[in-house]
Parts: structure tokens; C-alpha cells; sequence
């Protein structure tokens, strides 16, 4: 990733009144974690410490700074082995303090989508995702440009109102 791009850290360090995330992706490169669920290992979520990561402690301190974080994921039925995943680990997501929903793909047809998975900080700066064929996460991009902070600001809250919250989807 070229220097230039702040570290996720820093853009939530950075960010006063919202970010928001829409995933676009039925799979990504595969984890240790994804692997180990694969194999039929469990998340004991009683154990907090077993499972809290850094990425937790910074979302939980974001949204006690008064910051609002949303993430939207558009998703293929039936769902991939990852997206089952992403949906269990996401128990993660909402306890530390992100607002979660999901929408069947087949209900974003009329909703013009951006190419990529994007993060979109106080209305107005993207972080944009570049992922290889495989999932991999090839680059990440810092941009302004008004025609695609629209863009991605336009999808994002027309994906958001048609979806499920997490604790309704049902896998």
C-alpha cells in the first residue's frame, strides 16, 4: 500500500460524525480465522479476551467519540462459505459497536453501484478497496473527487434503507 494512505486507524482518528462501509464482495482472500471456522472451530463468545481484536477496541472507541458507523454488506443467495462466516464473526462487529445489515443482491438491481468495496468518511473522503480476482487486497485509495464521493454516498444510503438489520438476517 503506498504511504500516502493513512492507515484505517487514522481516518477513524479523523472522523467526527460518520463512516460507512459497503462491502460488495461474496468472498475475500481467506483467513487464519476463516480456516479454523472452516475446520469446525467455534468462537467461545463468553470469552471476550479470546476473541477482542485491536480492530474491536478502535471501532468501540470511535463510536464512543460520538461517531456513527455503518456497514452495509451486498451479498449473493445462497451464500458463500465466506459470507456464513462473515455473518457468524459478526456477532464481533455489532458488540464493539457498528450498526450491520445486509442486502440479497437480487435487491439492489436498480441501485447504482460503485466498483469497489469503499469506506466513506464524514460524507466526504472514500477510502476505496482494490481486491485482486482471488479476494486479496491489492491497494487501498484515498480520494475526494466529489463525482465519486456522490456516487458512493448515493449507493450506501439507497442499499441501507432496503436492508435487513444483522440480527434479522437469517442464514
Amino acid at each position: 500500500m503506498p504511504s500516502s494512505v493513512p492507515s484505517f486507524a487514522e481516518l477513524l482518528g479523523r472522523c467526527r460524525r460518520s463512516a460507512v462501509h459497503l462491502e460488495l464482495r461474496d468472498s475475500y482472500a481467506p483467513t487464519e480465522r476463516f480456516e479454523a471456522w472452516q475446520r469446525g472451530e467455534r468462537i467461545n463468545w463468553e470469552d471476550r479476551q479470546s476473541w477482542w481484536h485491536p480492530y474491536d477496541q478502535l471501532i468501540t472507541d470511535t463510536v464512543a467519540r460520538g461517531v456513527v458507523i455503518r456497514r452495509a454488506r451486498v451479498i449473493s443467495e445462497p451464500v458463500s462459505e465466506y459470507i456464513k462466516w462473515e455473518h457468524y464473526v459478526t456477532h464481533a462487529n455489532v458488540t464493539a459497536g457498528e450498526q450491520v445489515r445486509w442486502l440479497p443482491r437480487r435487491q439492489a438491481t436498480s441501485i447504482p453501484l460503485p466498483g469497489n468495496d469503499v469506506w466513506l468518511f464524514d460524507g466526504a473522503l472514500l477510502r476505496v478497496h482494490h481486491f485482486s480476482g482471488d479476494g486479496t487486497v491489492v491497494e487501498d485509495e484515498i480520494t475526494t473527487d466529489p463525482d465519486a464521493v456522490k456516487l458512493c454516498t448515493t449507493a450506501f444510503e439507497a442499499v441501507w434503507e432496503r436492508t435487513l438489520p444483522h440480527h434479522l438476517y437469517e442464514i
